[in-house]
């Protein structure tokens, strides 16, 4: 399913599609400096659209404009109404909204600081990140070359748009080697997250995931621990090498775009004792859990804002 819409709404105005443009000399095509975000829009069970934990994503939004150094010139409600007014122009039940904060075209270097900031918002209908095969029977990593960006490089809470070259690296390697995605390790070899996921391993009933230090902390590895507290299973944030998979009951994937994606190998390794596919019970449960909540079916766990 192609990425397309009626409207996209930038710098406060609705704009065509086909008319959504930025000049060739814009700074962070040249250099990255940019933030985004990526959000989910769910069909309620009134028909209506429900955005899924929008105003996090937005304050993280807005908290990576800042650490960048940058001034935005709309507030978080400015933004939830252009989020709200994306879906509502376009017919949407259910999308994927795209907000990006982007340097315009001024002066280039990089010590220019006077350029203009854009703020756009996009949305389209996309399905499963990794497939739909993937989120039912689970996707197939390898452990990235690449390393996760060092903490003291780059800023880890920010989600900027040049950080990603590092993972679209390790992604292209690992599809190019016949795996469905990458598991990337920090500077001390220890596991650190997906390309664009958290993760999480289980066994004997007890999960592990990165502690909020090497990784981007994901709104939607917050819904993971929060469901696992309801449900009473025990989850730790912790260091763990890659070998913790190879032993591993099962494991799985999160984030706006993957959801909750099972894991079904990592480096050919087939995750639990039998060989069984993906995902073991505690990531169905998960599925089902999180899959309820994002569409209001969860009566703990209503973190949407309804779009009349």
């Amino acid at each position: 399913m192609g990425i397309d819409s009626e409207f996209i709404w930038f710098d406060g105005e609705l704009v065509p599609f086909d008319q959504a443009n930025v000049h060739v000399l814009s700074h962070t095509l040249h250099y990255g400096l940019g933030a985004f975000e990526g959000i989910r829009a769910y069909t309620q069970p009134d028909g209506t659209p429900g955005i899924w934990r929008l105003e996090e994503h937005l304050e993280r939004f807005l908290d990576s404009i800042r650490m960048m150094r940058l001034d935005c010139a709309y507030s978080m409600d400015d933004l939830i109404e252009a989020c709200k007014l994306v879906l509502n122009k376009n017919g949407f039940k259910s999308a994927y909204l795209r907000p990006i904060a982007f340097l315009g075209k001024g002066a280039l270097g990089l010590g220019a600081r006077g350029n203009p900031l854009h703020v756009v918002i996009a949305a389209w209908e996309w399905g499963a990140y990794m497939g739909e095969d993937g989120l039912k029977n689970g996707v197939r990593l390898r452990t990235s070359t690449f390393v996760r960006n060092h903490p003291n490089s780059t800023m880890q809470r920010a989600k900027v748009v040049g950080h990603y070259v590092n993972s679209i690296m390790a992604r292209w390697e690992a599809n190019d080697d016949g795996f469905d995605e990458a598991l990337m390790l920090d500077q001390n070899g220890f596991v650190a997250e997906g390309t664009g996921e958290n993760v999480f391993v289980a066994r004997n009933g007890v999960v592990m995931t990165p502690p909020s230090l090497n990784i981007l902390p994901g709104i939607t590895r917050a819904t993971m621990l929060e469901l696992m507290k309801e449900e009473g299973i025990p989850c730790h944030a912790r260091l763990f090498a890659r070998d913790t998979f190879y032993v591993a009951d099962e494991a799985f994937m999160v984030g706006t775009a993957a959801e909750v994606t099972p894991i079904r190998s990592v480096d050919r390794i087939v995750l639990g004792h039998n060989g069984e596919t993906a995902p073991g019970p505690i990531t169905a449960r998960l599925q089902e859990l999180y899959n309820k909540a994002v569409r209001g079916q969860h009566p703990s766990m209503t973190r949407y804002i309804t779009v009349a």
